[in-house]
């Protein structure tokens, strides 16, 4: 077998090990050996693949590695649960004033006051959550 095949089948093992771990390192060594099997087709000296494979590898680990680390781990925040309904628009089923009420919001029916005291709005008026205190909808008046 020859030394390039050698190193391409390392690589693929340490590729295919990266879906187990999830780290990217493994990755990073993998295509270091990457490159030391294109070493190994040129040179056929296994000093200078082993040294073109710790360099790319290194290389790898601490310039590729961070970025897509970056690019793949970064997300948005996304909001889960209750907090999800606040800025979403409702419409009011029975009358909503500072004490309660009920609007429905994506479906689901929910306890609702006004975030005015003293405001009192229609059924049939469309609103907006400002806030969710509990497990009732703190909602105002589309403008």
């Amino acid at each position: 077998m020859t030394p390039a095949l050698i190193w391409l089948i390392v690589a693929i093992a340490l590729m295919a090990a990266e879906v187990l771990s999830g780290d990217l390192v493994l990755l990073m060594l993998g295509g270091g050996a990457l490159f030391g099997a294109g070493a190994a087709l040129f040179t056929g000296n296994p000093i200078i693949d082993v040294v073109v494979f710790a360099v790319a590898s290194t290389a790898l680990l601490w310039l590729a590695r961070p970025a897509l680390k970056r690019r793949f781990l970064h997300t948005p925040e996304i909001k889960m649960g209750p907090e999800a309904l606040i800025g979403t628009h409702g419409v009011v089923l029975s009358t909503v004033n500072g004490e309660g009420g009920q609007v429905k919001l994506d479906g689901a029916v929910w306890s609702a006051r006004s975030v005015a005291e003293g405001q009192r709005i229609e059924p049939g008026t469309r609103v907006t959550v400002v806030q969710i205190s509990g497990a009732t909808a703190v909602v105002a008046p589309e403008a």
